[in-house]
Formats: structure tokens, sequence, C-alpha cells
């Protein structure tokens, strides 16, 4: 991997920098959750009665991942019971606290009359729901001042999320660490960064799902853009991770490259406009951290193939990847909790075509306290299946180097 990133901070000599990649995808996201809680279980048990420290030097959340990225920031100084506070947050969540969905009573009945209010809606507003509970709900639950607390103190060295800009089609990687100014920036094809303070309206841009969320403006080169989700146009997914000194990368997705909606009655007739929207947002929050994760490990593989004095010489460096990503259907398991939505939703999603097409759509809104269980159990119990690796990747502490 390039190795144009700033320069590491002086620690950085004596042991790995370990980085996690949070990857978007709405309600899905509860998945990385039970991962990470899956994987504090397992790193405490290699330190018992001893307080286990926060396992992560450097945070970086796309879209939904964003938000669970910066609640962790906010939650270092903590230690591994960050983590612990996260899960918590999920476990009290409903759809309510994220967005909300105004339909007269008279719609309600009618399908068609759902889609067609739903139409004039998303026309009027650029979005189909409304997402001010959500910043409610991140202005009470991801404190700003901890995620500086987390930095000065220490207990990480760098927070990022991503966003893309609607006005101008780049994508940007917003990043804070305790030391900004000193920090240079990276301008790439399409993708470029900036160092500043992380604030709610950076967590709401890089959250806005398409068609779904309303966009969310920024002050970036001194003007204003709109922003929405931060996996759109995201070509590389580890770069902020890198540039940010990584050695080693932890990567929690939630896509999957064969999904129940594009089986049975998907195939049976022609796809309604739920099942196309389901599967372009499980299209833009799977295919390039995919191909991100396995370029990386192929340039790694061929670094550490070749001389010493050889690798020290080219423009990058090694870095370990991990991906974890869900072992069963999502959709499906979406599918069957279709019932626990408001009965507004359901009818909307109705009149999309979204009920009979596999549950992806539904997915990533569907922030539901069994949906979210079931995500986080399955998360925790992927954790453990992978538990050779997952101690493996952790356990050696000495620096990366090449030959």
């Amino acid at each position: 991997m390039p190795t144009d990133s700033p320069t590491p901070m002086s620690h950085h000599d004596t042991r790995h920098t370990v980085s996690l990649v949070l990857m978007g995808g709405g309600a899905r996201t509860a998945y990385q959750v039970g991962a990470l809680r899956g994987i504090a279980s397992l790193l405490r048990l290699q330190r018992p009665g001893g307080q286990a420290p926060f396992p992560f030097q450097v945070l970086v959340g796309t879209s939904a991942g964003a938000l669970n990225a910066a609640f962790l920031a906010s939650k270092a100084t903590a230690g591994m019971d960050a983590i612990d506070h996260l899960a918590d947050f999920w476990a009290g969540l409903r759809s309510e606290a994220v967005f909300r969905l105004e339909l007269p009573l008279w719609v309600r009945v009618s399908r068609l009359a759902a889609a067609m209010r739903l139409w004039v809606q998303a026309r009027r507003h650029g979005a189909l729901l409304d997402t001010m509970p959500l910043v409610s709900t991140l202005h009470r639950q991801i404190s700003l001042e901890g995620i500086e607390r987390s930095l000065q103190q220490g207990a990480i060295d760098a927070v990022a999320v991503t966003a893309s800009s609607y006005t101008t089609g780049v994508h940007w990687t917003f990043c804070h660490m305790a030391d900004d100014a000193r920090r240079p920036t990276w301008n790439r094809a399409g993708r470029r960064a900036e160092f500043q303070p992380l604030t709610i309206e950076h967590l709401m841009a890089s959250s806005a799902l398409p068609f779904l969320f309303p966009a969310t403006p920024l002050w970036v080169d001194g003007r204003r853009e709109y922003f929405g989700d931060g996996s759109m146009r995201q070509v590389s997914p580890l770069a902020p991770a890198v540039h940010l000194g990584a050695s080693r990368v932890l990567v929690i997705g939630v896509g999957q490259p064969e999904r129940a909606g594009l089986t049975q009655d998907a195939v049976a007739g022609e796809p309604q406009m739920g099942a196309i929207a389901g599967h372009a947002l499980a299209s833009v929050f799977h295919d390039t951290v995919q191909a991100d994760v396995e370029h990386a490990q192929r340039v790694t593989h061929t670094l550490r193939q070749v001389p010493r004095e050889v690798g020290a010489m080219l423009p990058y460096r090694p870095i370990d990847v991990l991906l974890m990503q869900p072992s069963q259907s999502l959709d499906a398991l979406a599918q069957a909790h279709l019932d626990t939505l408001s009965v507004p939703v359901r009818r909307a999603l109705g009149g999309l075509g979204a009920l009979h097409s596999g549950g992806s759509l539904a997915s990533y809104l569907l922030f539901e306290p069994a949906f979210v269980r079931a995500l986080m159990a399955l998360g925790e119990q992927d954790a453990y299946a992978r538990k050779s690796e997952l101690l493996s990747f952790f356990e050696n502490n000495a620096p990366a180097q090449a030959g």
C-alpha cells in the first residue's frame, strides 16, 4: 500500500498501529457491534483479571459505520468497555429515533397512494425520510468532547469519517487527530482529505443513505457543498487508514456477494422499484471494499516475497488486512423481522414493492430491537468462529516489515 501517509507518532515505532474500518449499511451495521463484542470477549480472555485496553489506534467509518466509529472514539478512554457502551446504545435504538415517515391516515390504506405520496415527498425534500430524529439521537449519544478527550489522552490516535459530495462528485475523508494543524492532507483523483474536529453534521453527511436520507451541507474549500453517504464513489475504503499510519487493518462490512433478494421471488418476475433500490444499495455498500481488501492483500504478499532491501526502495509498505462480513444472508434475516416495522413504514415499503424482494431495502431501515439483536448475535457468532484468525491479528505487537 502507498506510504504517503502522515508521519506516525513516535510510539508507532515499537508496535503495530491497528486500525478499525467500519463500512456502511444502515441498520445492518448492528452486525459490526456484535462482531466487536465477540472480539472484545476473546481479547479479555487473554488478560484475565486485567483491564483490557482499547484495541484500535485508528478508527475509520463510512455511513452508519461512521456513527459506530465516532461513538467508539468518544468512549475509547474506557478501554474495551467502549464496545459494551456501543452495544447498549444499539440495544436501546428504535426506528423513530433515526427517521420519521409522515403519511396521512388516508394514505395508509392504499399502497399506490403511499407510493405516490412518497414520490411527492422525495421531489420536495430530496429524500423519502426525515432524519431530524437521528440528529437529536446523535447529539445525545455521541460526545464530541469525549472524542477530544480520547485523542488528547492517547486512547486513540485518529478518527476519520467519509462522505461523498453531490456538488462536485469528490469523495472526502474528514480526519481528526490531537494535532490536526500539523497533519498534511492528501489529494488524489476523485478523493480528498481534511483534518478538522468532527461534528454531528459530518456524521449526518456520511450516513445520508442515497434517496432515503436528505443531503447534508458541509463547508469545504471555503464554500458550502452538499454531501451524501460516504459509501458512494468510495473507490479505496482502506486508504484513510493507510494514510493515518495503520500497519494492520480490521475491516468489518455488512455486504454479501449473494443476497436473498436475487433468488426465487426476484427471478420469478420483473423486479419492482424496491428490489432495484435494494440491489443498488447492496452494490454501493459491498463491491469496493472487497476489491480494495484483495488488492491490499496482493500487494502485501508481493512485498513480503522480495528482499528487504528491495522492498525498502518501493513506495509501498505491507499492510495486514482482515475482512469480516456476515456468514448468513442479512436480507433473509430482515425478511423474518419485517413485521416489527411500524405500520406507516411497512405500508410505504409495500408501495415500493420492497416487502417481497428478499428484504434488501428494508434491511437498511430496520432499526428495531429484534432485528438488531439478531444482527448482533450473528456478528458475535462469526467472531467466535474466526477466533484463531482474530487472536493472531492482535497478538503480535511488533512493527511489520517488508521482506
